[in-house]
C-alpha cells in the first residue's frame, strides 16, 4: 500500500488529465512495486497504460492513463515537487488506507479503451 495517497480534481483545470493520483513509497523497491501493481491491474481490467516514465530510476514513476494519471513518488522527491502545491487550485480527496480497492473497479472505466 502507498503512503499518503491522493486524488486531486483536475477538471476544468487542466486539458492534460481530469485526475492526478498521487502515492509515495518509503524505498525504491517500494515504488517500484507500487508502480508495477498499477500498470499489472490496469491491464488486468483492459486499460493498459498509455505511457509509463520513470521505472528505471524509481524516484517518480509516471503512469499515463490519459484522463488519469498516477505519480508513485519518492517520499522526498515527492515533496521537493509538490505537486500539491502546484496545482493548489485543484480539489484533493484523501485515501485511507483502510478505503483503498486492492483492485480497481473496472466499473469506472470506460468499455471501450482510450486511443491516445
Amino acid at each position: 500500500m502507498g503512503v499518503d495517497i491522493r486524488i486531486m480534481d483536475l477538471r476544468g483545470l487542466s486539458d492534460v488529465s481530469d485526475y492526478f493520483v498521487l502515492c509515495s513509497g518509503t524505498s525504491d523497491l517500494h515504488v517500484r512495486s507500487l508502480s508495477s501493481e498499477v500498470v499489472a491491474a490496469v491491464k488486468g481490467i483492459g486499460q493498459p497504460p498509455w505511457h509509463v516514465e520513470g521505472m528505471a530510476q524509481r524516484k517518480w514513476v509516471l503512469i499515463d492513463l490519459v484522463d488519469v494519471v498516477v505519480h508513485v513518488f519518492r517520499v522526498e522527491t515527492r515533496e521537493y515537487y509538490s505537486l500539491e502545491r502546484l496545482w493548489g487550485d485543484a480539489p484533493c480527496t484523501t485515501i485511507a488506507a483502510a478505503d483503498a480497492p486492492s483492485t480497481p473497479d473496472s466499473s469506472l472505466w470506460p468499455s471501450q479503451p482510450v486511443s491516445p
